[in-house]
C-alpha cells in the first residue's frame, strides 16, 4: 500500500504509517504523567499527534525534525483531528521519498522564472535595472529563489513558494499599474523582485521547512534589505554607483512591505509605491491562504473549520 497522505485521514481509523515529526514536546499531564506533544506533517498537511505514557528515552530519541513510524490511531478531539500515538520509531530519512513530505508548487518553475525576468525587464530607471540584473546574474542565489518556500505554514509554503508569490504579485503589478500613472513603476517592480528575496537565506527546506539560525536573529525582512546593500555596492564596483535617494525608497519598500508594526514591518508604508506593494503583497498572501484552506478541508461542509490566521471560517459552496 502506498503511503496515506494527512489529508486523506479521516476519524476512527488506525494508522501504520510514516511522517515526519516536528516540534516534540514533552509534557505533564495534571497527575503528573509524561506526554509528548507533536506535529505529524506531509506534504498534504499536519495533524497534532500525542503519545500518552510517554517517557523521557521516548521523546530524546525523537528527531527534531526528522521521519518516524507511527502506530496509533485518528480521533476528533473539540472538532479537530488527531493522531493518538501508540508506538513511535525512528526512520532513517534515506529510506523515504521526500516528495512525499516537501509541498511542491503545481506551477511550472522554469517558466514562472521565464516570466519574472521578462517583466523585470521592462524596467527602464537604469539604476535601478543594473540592481535586479545584478541580483538575476547570480545563479546560486536564483536556484535558491526558485527553489524556497514563500513561508513556513502561513502562505505559499511549499517548494517554489517564493518565486509563485512573487511572479503572481508581478503580474497583478504589471496589470495594476497603467491605472495609477503618478505611481513610479519600475520601483514598484524592482521592490516586488527584492522584498522578500531574503527568505533564500531565512528559511531551510532540505528535509522540513524550518527556520535558519539566521533567520531566527535577523528575519527576511532585514535580510532582504541587507541583501539588495550587498548588490549595491557590487553594482557600484562595476562603476555604476546607484543614488542613496534610489536606494533610500527601493529600502522603504521591502522594510515597509509588511504594512503594520505587529506583522514585522519595521517602518510603514509612507509612499505610494510602498503602499502599493503592500497590497498586492497581502492579497495574493491571503488569496492563497484561502484557497487552500477552502481545498484543504476534510469534512463535507459547506464551510472550513476556524481559520485563526483569517479570524473567520471560509464559505466553501459554490453558486451553480
Amino acid at each position: 500500500m502506498g503511503h496515506k497522505f494527512i489529508n486523506e485521514i479521516e476519524a476512527g481509523e488506525t494508522i501504520n504509517d510514516v511522517y515526519m515529526a516536528k516540534d516534540p514536546i514533552l509534557r505533564s499531564t495534571t497527575r503528573g504523567d509524561l506526554y509528548i506533544a507533536m506535529y505529524l506533517c506531509d506534504r498534504s498537511g499536519q495533524l497534532n499527534g500525542r503519545m500518552w505514557q510517554a517517557s523521557e528515552a521516548i521523546y530524546n530519541a525523537l528527531p527534531k525534525p526528522g521521519f518516524v513510524q507511527v502506530n496509533g490511531r485518528s480521533e476528533l478531539y473539540q472538532s479537530n483531528l488527531q493522531i493518538i500515538i501508540n508506538n513511535i520509531s525512528v526512520v532513517d530519512a534515506n529510506s523515504v521519498d521526500l516528495s512525499d513530505f516537501l509541498a511542491k508548487t503545481d506551477k511550472d518553475t522554469g517558466k514562472m522564472f521565464e516570466e519574472v525576468k521578462s517583466i523585470v525587464a521592462k524596467i527602464k530607471h537604469p539604476q535601478l535595472k543594473a540592481l535586479v540584473d545584478e541580483f538575476i546574474g547570480d545563479e546560486e542565489l536564483m536556484t535558491k529563489f526558485c527553489e524556497a518556500p514563500a513561508a513556513m505554514k502561513m502562505h505559499h509554503n511549499c517548494l517554489g513558494g517564493l518565486l509563485e508569490h512573487t511572479h503572481n504579485m508581478l503580474r497583478v503589478a504589471s496589470e495594476i499599474l497603467p491605472l495609477y500613472p503618478k505611481v513610479q513603476g519600475d520601483l514598484v517592480l524592482a521592490g516586488i523582485f527584492i522584498h522578500d528575496m531574503g527568505k533564500t537565506e531565512e528559511l531551510c527546506y532540505d528535509m522540513a521547512f524550518s527556520y535558519t539560525d539566521s533567520g531566527q536573529l535577523i528575519g527576511h525582512v532585514v535580510q532582504s534589505f541587507l541583501m539588495m546593500n550587498q548588490k549595491a555596492d557590487a553594482v557600484a564596483k562595476n562603476g555604476a554607483a546607484i543614488e542613496s535617494s534610489v536606494l533610500d525608497c527601493l529600502g522603504h519598500i521591502i522594510l515597509s512591505h509588511h504594512g503594520q508594526y505587529d506583522f514585522g514591518s519595521p517602518k510603514l508604508p509612507a509612499t505610494a509605491e510602498a503602499f502599493m506593494v503592500n497590497y498586492i503583497d497581502d492579497l495574493d498572501a491571503k488569496m492563497n491562504q484561502v484557497t487552500a484552506a477552502i481545498d484543504n478541508e476534510m469534512s463535507d461542509s459547506n464551510w472550513t473549520i476556524w481559520q485563526r490566521a483569517l479570524e473567520t471560517r471560509l464559505y466553501r459552496k459554490r453558486i451553480e
